[in-house]
């Protein structure tokens, strides 16, 4: 399949406009050292933020399937001469290239995982990232909530919080959080959930 020129800004579609990154970031309740992935970065802002305000002395891995954004964020890492920033283009459903077995803390993927379904790939994908986290690593997971509303993908590339555990403990990851108070208000409530897993 070809990926559309430029994906993301093709799209001129970003979750910054919506979404509220600090609100997403805390719930991860990151010390500040860790090894951080933000998997589906998109335009990167989600990576940056944590890179700015959150995970000084950590290391942080930006990954997608899009090469524009990968490129956006090689820009941004030589513009603010940026050490501690991993790039790499790849589909998670099929490896992340360069990224050891056991070595991520925490992996953050925000309106991602309904791609996964799409793509009819979501056991490849809970794979990969069971692959990369450590023994006490999370898999955190913002995405919509799987309502028959406008905004947002088509409801049936939508799963419920019930749908993803199922998927995890498949997979031997346990729900550690969910949390169905986030995102955006919509008249229907909040527009999303975020739900944690961790290995059994």
């Amino acid at each position: 399949m070809m990926m559309p020129e430029n994906g993301h800004r093709a799209h001129g579609f970003s979750s910054a406009n919506f979404l509220d990154s600090d609100e997403i970031i805390k719930e991860l309740k990151l010390n500040g050292d860790e090894t951080f992935m933000d998997a589906g970065c998109g335009d990167g802002h989600n990576a940056i933020k944590i890179l700015e305000d959150y995970n000084h002395k950590g290391t942080v891995y930006a990954v997608d399937i899009y090469d524009a954004s990968i490129e956006d964020m090689e820009t941004y890492k030589n513009d603010n001469n940026v050490e501690n920033l991993i790039n790499i283009e790849a589909d998670i459903t099929e490896g992340i290239p360069g990224v050891e077995d056991g070595s991520i803390d925490v992996v953050l993927l925000v309106n991602v995982f309904h791609g996964f379904k799409a793509s009819r790939k979501l056991d490849e994908a809970v794979l990969e990232l069971s692959r990369i986290i450590k023994d006490d690593g999370k898999i955190a997971i913002m995405d919509y909530k799987a309502w028959d509303v406008p905004n947002g993908p088509p409801t049936k590339m939508r799963s419920s919080p019930e749908d993803l555990e199922k998927l995890f403990n498949k997979h031997n990851l346990k729900k550690v959080y969910l949390n169905e108070e986030i995102g955006e208000n919509i008249p229907q409530g909040k527009s999303h959930y975020l739900i944690m897993f961790k290995k059994n």
